[in-house]
């Protein structure tokens, strides 16, 4: 479903006392109101990371645990091909629709409590999907779920921008290999926990509620005392630093609505790249797993393919961005990437089974564009505001962009009887990806470029 500066993040914050500290408070006259005790900062920091990295482990079980199973899921409720593409881009469409309102949810509610309520909803909607009994009940159940991943892709950058502004690069690739491994955990292993569960396929895809249900918990803690400080900056009366306070405290405006990102070509070089990638992505965990079985590959070895390709952005995905903080432009790690994506779809059409190992390799270090796309919306901006903003903007619009591609493919695949269009079609997308990826990564910020087209 960003990474941002000191050494790390490009932008100019104050060194924290502690590494494992959020950043002092300060008082509106200047004084240092940091909280004495450092053990209720520390704690709240470290529920913070649990808070992360659950939420990370729940951004995309609700479709690979799908992908997996989608032959048996189409069977069962009686789809064709092109409901099934239909299927594969509900999640971008639900991306694009409720990701907008997390900037404005979050200003009024605060990040962490719209997370929360975000892990509730896919909490329900993975329990209820299963057994809703035809397709309209899965696609509205599925929604359900992916609202939640929604909001909390959205804010996920915003969190880790204001709870650990100075380790923006590390704390993005901690959480993107969480969102890598709750990725390829359930590609590996639905299948074989279905036939443990009796071969049921709807109880293969229920069992990922419990996942999401475990990562409520941190969320609760963190946003309870709602009579904590609710503006950042502000210290509680005791003058300790609550992490309910920061962490459920709504986002601070400074200025967000002067901030017309819509002026700014890099905002939108960036949006156009995230919904590139996750066309490819989507793609990729929804139909390559079927590649392979037309190619005469079985359907646990198809699904444990898949995993090989998600579980490549476990490690990548907490390198990318620690690399991508350190140099000065980032469009040279893009276009790498993109050049895997081409070389892994050129393997699918000449030899699906023969290299299906390599192809999966290759297609898992392509999608690592996502770990770098996030981590480009952290750098392109100065300010917590403006990183809810260019997040909501850049994910919203993307995933909106990327709404067509599965579908496409589902249909080119229907008619076409085989995979030679649909793989033509994932290659010529990857072409433009690479060159808005390059053009996101120059060194510049949104603020900036908004600010010289404001001048008269």
């Amino acid at each position: 479903m960003g990474g941002m500066a000191s050494e790390e993040t490009r932008t100019e914050t104050r060194t924290p006392t502690s590494a494992s500290e959020p950043m002092p408070l300060r008082s509106s006259s200047g004084a240092d109101d940091s909280p004495k005790p450092a053990a209720p900062r520390a704690w709240g920091t470290r529920l913070v990371i649990v808070g992360l990295v659950l939420t990370a482990l729940n951004l995309r079980p609700a479709i690979t645990s799908l992908g997996a199973l989608l032959e048996e899921v189409r069977t069962g409720l009686g789809m064709s091909g092109s409901v099934a593409g239909l299927l594969t881009s509900v999640p971008a469409l639900c991306f694009a629709v409720f990701g907008v309102m997390a900037p404005r949810l979050a200003r009024r509610f605060g990040p962490g409590t719209v997370v929360c309520a975000g892990m509730v909803s896919i909490t329900a909607g993975l329990a209820i999907r299963p057994f809703a009994g035809n397709t309209v009940g899965f696609l509205a159940a599925s929604a359900l779920a992916l609202m939640g991943i929604a909001v909390s892709n959205i804010l996920m950058p915003v969190i880790v921008k204001r709870w650990f502004p100075d380790r923006v690069g590390s704390m993005t690739g901690l959480y993107s290999m969480a969102m890598a491994l709750g990725t390829a955990a359930p590609a590996a292993v639905t299948v074989p926990m279905t036939g443990a569960l009796g071969g049921s396929w709807q109880s293969g895809l229920a069992v990922w509620a419990g996942l999401a249900a475990v990562a409520v918990v941190p969320w609760i803690l963190l946003v309870r005392e709602r009579g904590a400080p609710s503006v950042p900056g502000a210290a509680s009366a005791s003058g300790t630093a609550s992490a309910s306070g920061v962490a459920s405290a709504p986002v601070a405006r400074q200025g967000p609505d002067a901030l017309r990102i819509t002026r700014s070509r890099t905002a939108w070089a960036l949006a156009v790249f995230f919904g590139l990638q996750a066309t490819a992505a989507y793609i990729t965990m929804g139909w390559m797993p079927q590649i392979f079985r037309d190619a005469g590959v079985p359907a646990g070895t198809a699904g444990l393919l898949l995993a090989v390709t998600m579980v490549m952005g476990v490690p990548l995905a907490f390198v990318i961005p620690r690399v991508a903080t350190r140099l000065p432009h980032q469009g040279p790690i893009a276009i790498a990437l993109g050049l895997c994506g081409l070389t892994g779809y050129a393997g699918l059409y000449f030899a699906p089974a023969g290299g299906a190992w390599a192809w999966a390799l290759l297609l898992g270090v392509a999608n690592c564009a996502f770990p770098l796309a996030l981590t480009l919306i952290g750098m392109r901006t100065r300010s917590s505001a403006g990183v809810a903003k260019l997040s909501a903007f850049a994910q919203s619009t993307g995933y909106l962009i990327s709404i067509p591609g599965p579908l496409l493919v589902g249909v080119l695949y229907q008619h076409s009887g085989g995979w030679g269009l649909p793989l033509a079609l994932m290659t010529a997308l990857m072409i433009p990806q690479l060159v808005v990826g390059f053009l996101a990564g120059r060194d510049r910020t949104v603020e900036e470029e908004t600010e010289r087209r404001s001048r008269p």
